[in-house]
């Protein structure tokens, strides 16, 4: 990463002396990590990288690293995943990969927030009616993780911008709303070769998939000719949306850092009924 072999090396030998130890672990305070990076003119998601390659945990990533291990939370902040719509999904799939850690967030919603937001989508609040929804997912992740680096558009996603817009990430979530915005984004996504994280919501229930290059996904999961779902009569309460976009997250993390992904299926979900199956497509 450093290209200054001095500077690397003098670095390394600061994160040593900076880290404490708590448990089998180095910790780097997130002071110290600010410090460094002004020091040696860095971005703090350089010094955090350069951190991790020497054997110490940034103290933010302290909780992530019995499960992702040191070289998966390398692999989330070297990786850029885009999300395509910030309402009730999109804002917490946005606000858990920030948490997670993953370096570069290309963010795209065309929308604004409406009253009728305010009940589910975790980034409205009433001082946001009429504020475009990207804009405002930008300032959250920056009040979250200040250290990332995000693209906020506020456009809609067709194919024709599609290569513009999310040509870089690694993974791209689905959090849209009608049935031809989702399947313009997997081709989208299958153009470039690029993974599809899918979830949609309907009152209680929900589903999630991941749809690969050459997976038939959401073309065997939505007839054609239908546009909106049971939503419109079930409507979308607050937990539902919080649930699926929590499985989205870990489904983007397994597709970077290694996994089963829930694949050639969907995992349909009714809390009212306590149902979570995994149903496979033909």
């Amino acid at each position: 990463m450093l290209y200054n072999f001095a500077m690397e090396r003098k670095l390394r030998e600061e994160l040593a002396a900076a880290a404490t130890t708590e448990g089998d672990i180095r910790v780097l305070p997130l002071q110290r990590t600010r410090e460094l990076a002004s020091r040696f003119r860095l971005t703090a998601l350089q010094v955090e990288v350069e951190a991790l390659e020497s054997g110490v945990v940034p103290a933010r990533y302290q909780g992530n690293i019995g499960t992702l291990g040191m070289e998966g939370q390398l692999l989330l902040l070297r990786s850029c995943v885009g999300v395509c719509g910030l309402g009730g999904l999109g804002g917490y799939v946005t606000e858990l990969l920030a948490r997670y850690g993953v370096g570069r967030l290309v963010l795209a919603d065309d929308d604004v927030f409406e009253e009728n937001n305010l009940n589910r989508q975790l980034f409205s609040r009433e001082c946001d009616l009429g504020r475009p929804k990207a804009l405002r997912a930008r300032e959250r992740v920056a009040e979250i993780n200040p250290d990332l680096e995000v693209v906020a558009h506020q456009r809609f996603v067709t194919a024709d911008n599609f290569p513009e817009i999310f040509g870089e990430a690694r993974v791209v979530v689905d959090a849209l709303d009608t049935v031809s915005s989702r399947l313009a984004l997997q081709e989208g996504c299958a153009r470039l070769g690029i993974p599809l994280v899918h979830g949609a919501i309907a009152g209680t229930a929900g589903q999630v998939m991941t749809v690969y290059p050459g997976d038939a996904g959401l073309l065997s999961l939505y007839p054609p000719g239908e546009d909106r779902g049971v939503e419109l009569v079930e409507g979308t309460p607050p937990a539902t949306p919080a649930l699926v976009a929590s499985l989205q997250a870990q489904e983007v993390v397994k597709v970077i850092c290694g996994g089963e992904t829930i694949r050639n299926g969907f995992l349909f979900l009714d809390t009212s009924c306590n149902l979570f199956q995994f149903i496979p497509l033909r």
